[in-house]
C-alpha cells in the first residue's frame, strides 16, 4: 500500500466513524453522546493530519497518529460491548482500526531503524 492509498484509507476510516456516531442513541444516553464526541475526534484526528505526518515522517508524528488509533479502537470497543446497535455492526471498523494499528506500528518501526542507519 502506498501512502496516497494509506491516506485514503484513514479519510475512509474517519467517515465511517463519523456515520456511526451519528447513528449513536445520544438523546437517550449520555454516555453514548459522551463516547460519540471522544471517537468522532479520535477517528477522524489521523486521517485529518496524516498528510502533515507524512510530510515531517518523524516518530513521533506517527506514533500519534498510532495513538489517536488505538484510542478510537478502545471506543468502538466500548460502543460494542454497550449493545449500541445490533450485533456485529461495529465489528468491521474495530477490524479495520486494528489493521490500521499495525500498518502505523510497521512504518514507525522502519521509519526508527531508517532514522537509526543514518546516525550511524
Amino acid at each position: 500500500m502506498n501512502a496516497n492509498q494509506l491516506e485514503d484509507r484513514l479519510i475512509d476510516f474517519g467517515v465511517r466513524v463519523t456515520y456511526l456516531c451519528r447513528g449513536l442513541p445520544t438523546k437517550e444516553f449520555f454516555d453514548a453522546k459522551h463516547v460519540a464526541g471522544q471517537l468522532l475526534r479520535a477517528g477522524t484526528h489521523a486521517g485529518f493530519h496524516y498528510p502533515e505526518a507524512r510530510a515531517a515522517e518523524s516518530t513521533k508524528d506517527f506514533q500519534h497518529k498510532l495513538k489517536e488509533l488505538r484510542e478510537s479502537r478502545a471506543e468502538l470497543r466500548y460502543i460494542d460491548k454497550m449493545s449500541y446497535f445490533e450485533k456485529g455492526k461495529v465489528l468491521p471498523l474495530i477490524e479495520e482500526s486494528s489493521e490500521l494499528i499495525a500498518i502505523f506500528t510497521a512504518t514507525t518501526k522502519k521509519i526508527k531503524e531508517k532514522l537509526d542507519n543514518e546516525k550511524k
